[in-house]
Formats: structure tokens, C-alpha cells, sequence
């Protein structure tokens, strides 16, 4: 289906303009045809959609296509069913199970049905918008669970510069090159459409979960870091904590945004230990060993090839100390910083993509000047520039 729609009625960010034309694709021979017609006409701008929770576009006239991928359906691959057994035996405590999932499906009711099937893997990930086709290119994650941790890999609807024609490509989830946030497709080493998405998840025979992996997570359900909960509980007290910071798509006016707007800087240990004591940080690398040397022995020259330790920060402790406050905003503008956590930017109602990016801005210049930290944006930039 092609008409004219506007990206911001497509968008949980509400901002973005409308697009000259919008190719709304339901089933994979629809996607095909379009994404062929787009490649076809190489000077034509044209915009990848799925649920739109992770993009923020000008609200300025998109002069190009919208294709919004909208496929359904999940299957569990044949290869991954459970062993038959003797009758009257029991399972093992669990077994693998193989989703595949359409591209167009929403992220979240895939991990409700999970939950409601006993499968783990995917229940900290639960309120996650958006759609499925979109988790691997941005390698999903909270709460102690990333999209990698369950990912056997996706079908790709890619060009084969070969033959020139559109070829489907299961592409391993080794080759998408995960890391924080990041992807070889995101990255554009990778280019095409996402057709389905392969996670390996565990039948587990008591109904409980992966091992909880977060503090804060572990903190809610009142249990110890590593202990096994049942899935529901992991569910119920994800979005719960999701809700309390306006990260659950509702009538709240804080989730009325694209999630957290910023990753959380990587930085070098070295760099790192001249914040303040008090700045959050989890290490990301081996630390190196300490080694025990004869007060004669010469200092051995570090190795160039051994890798720098690096250490997480939490962006939203960066934002706030630099002196911006939850539901700030500049004068005049209708974006605003989430009233409950500071790593959302919010629109108000009736902000446009050009107020949300110059809020952006305004963050990144101020955690840069006050830390020398920089911070990079998470959601794709339709049109618009930090």
C-alpha cells in the first residue's frame, strides 16, 4: 500500500514530517518489490521503518520514501524441537528452542509470548518498543540481557553485487559484529532489509529465568545477583521499573520520546579515573593482572598489542551533574528532559524534530564542557543533525 502519511504519527517521539511517499509492507514479496523499486532509483532518499520508537526525524517534508516494514509471524525452526523421550521421562531442566520472528512483529508481545510459553532469554527485555526487524541492528538491551546473548542471526533481503538482484541472506549473528548499541549493519557494513530475526531461547522446565544479572533489577524482585526467578516475576517487575521512568509507551507524557537518547560513554580506565570518585563506572575489559617483580627487576614496557581497559559511564549521572535537571527545557521549546530520568528527551506536545535535536545539542555541550565527555545520540537522525 503507497500513500502519503507523516512520520510523526509513525514515530513514539511524535516529531517528523510527511514523506512524499509511504509504502506501507505487510508480506515479504511486498517488501521485496519495494525495496527493488527503491534500489532502482539510487538518487531517491528513502527510509527503512519498523515501529519508529528508535527514530527522531525533522519536521520538515520527508522528500523521499517511507518503507514500513509490517510483516507477521513466528515460527519455531523444526532443527530446534525438543529430543523425543521415553514416555514417563522427564525433561532435562531445559531445552533450546529456535524463534523465528517476522521483521514487523512487535518486540514486546514476542517477549510476552516467551514468558508465556516458558521460554527464557528475552523476559529482562520486556517494554522494549519497537519491532523485531529493528532489535538486532541496534542490539537491543537492559537489565543485565542483550539481544546477542539469544541471537543465532537474521535473514537479510540484500543486493548480491554479483548478479545484481535481491538475494535472501542468512546472515550469522557472528557476522552483524554486535557490541553496545552497535551493529555492522548500523555501522553500514552491512546493507539491505531485515526479513526475520532467529533468537535461541531455553525451555526451562521450572518456568524460571536466565540468572538476574542487574543490581537494580535483582533489588525489585528481592533476591541476590545470579538467582533464578520465575519469568512472570522478571516481566512484571521489568515494566514496573520501565513505567517509573516513563520507558513504557502509555499515556504518560514522559514516554512520549525514543527511549534513552544517549548511550552510555565507554571511555578508557586511564580517563575514567579522573572523574569523580562518585561517577558511576563498570568495567567493559580485563583488567590486567597484577604482577609481583624483584625490587631489581627492570619495568617491563607494556605490550601495544595488549588491549586498553575500558569502563562503562552511566550517561544519565553525567547529564545531571553538568547541571541539567529532570523536565528541563530551553525557553521556548516544547522538547523537554524526562521528568523522571534523565537519559529521555521528551516531546511535550507539539515540539518539532529541530527543538528536540537543538535540546540534544545543548546536552552534549554541556556534559562535554563539564567532563570532556562526549555523547552520542541512539536513535537514528531522519534529517537532522547533533
Amino acid at each position: 500500500m503507497s500513500d502519503r502519511r507523516s512520520l510523526a504519527d509513525a514515530t513514539t517521539m511524535r516529531v517528523g514530517g510527511e514523506a512524499q511517499r509511504w509504502i506501507e509492507a505487510t508480506t515479504r514479496e511486498a517488501v521485496a518489490a519495494a525495496y527493488a523499486e527503491l534500489l532502482d532509483d539510487e538518487y531517491e532518499p528513502h527510509l527503512i521503518l519498523g515501529g519508529g520508537s528508535n527514530t527522531v526525524a525533522s519536521s520538515e517534508p520527508f522528500d523521499g520514501t517511507v518503507l514500513r516494514v509490517a510483516t507477521r509471524g513466528i515460527r519455531t525452526l523444526a532443527a530446534a524441537q525438543p529430543p523425543r523421550r521415553p514416555a514417563g521421562e522427564e525433561p532435562p531442566a531445559d531445552d533450546a528452542v529456535v524463534l523465528r520472528v517476522e521483521a514487523g512483529e512487535s518486540w514486546d508481545a514476542v517477549v510476552a509470548q516467551a514468558v508465556d510459553e516458558g521460554l527464557a532469554g528475552l523476559e529482562a527485555l520486556s517494554g522494549i518498543p519497537g519491532s523485531m526487524g529493528a532489535a538486532p541492528i541496534q542490539n537491543i538491551g537492559a537489565y543485565g540481557q542483550e539481544l546477542s546473548s539469544t541471537l543465532v542471526g537474521i535473514e537479510l533481503l540484500t543486493l548480491d553485487r554479483e548478479t545484481d538482484e535481491l538475494v535472501v541472506r542468512h546472515v550469522p549473528a557472528a557476522e552483524l559484529r554486535l557490541g553496545y548499541r552497535d551493529s555492522a549493519i548500523k555501522r553500514g557494513l552491512l546493507s539491505g532489509v531485515v526479513l526475520s530475526v532467529d533468537v535461541r531461547l531455553r525451555r526451562t522446565a521450572d518456568r524460571r529465568s536466565q540468572p538476574v544479572a542487574y543490581q537494580q533489577l535483582a533489588t525489585a524482585l528481592g533476591v541476590e545477583l545470579g538467582t533464578r526467578v520465575p519469568l512472570e516475576d522478571v516481566r512484571a517487575s521489568v515494566l514496573e521499573l520501565r513505567r517509573s521512568k516513563g520507558m513504557v509507551l502509555s499515556d504518560d507524557p514522559d514516554s512520549v520520546s525514543a527511549g534513552s537518547f544517549f548511550t552510555n560513554p565507554i571511555v578508557s580506565a586511564r580517563f575514567a579515573s579522573g572523574l569523580p570518585q562518585e561517577a558511576p563506572r563498570w568495567s567493559v575489559s580485563p583488567q590486567p593482572l597484577a604482577t609481583v617483580l624483584p625490587l631489581d627487576a627492570d619495568t617491563p614496557v607494556p605490550s601495544l598489542d595488549r588491549p586498553v581497559p575500558q569502563v562503562k559511564l552511566s550517561a544519565a549521572w553525567l547529564i545531571e551533574q553538568s547541571g541539567i535537571a529532570r523536565g528541563f527545557s530551553l525557553p521556548g521549546s516544547r522538547a523537554a528532559v524526562s521528568s523522571k530520568h534523565t537519559l529521555a528527551l521528551t516531546n511535550r506536545g507539539g515540539a518539532t524534530g529541530e527543538q528536540v535535536a537543538e535540546l540534544a545539542r545543548f546536552v552534549q555541550a554541556r556534559v562535554e564542557n563539564q567532563f570532556g565527555v562526549h555523547l552520542v545520540p541512539e536513535p537514528v537522525l531522519v534529517g537532522l543533525r547533533l
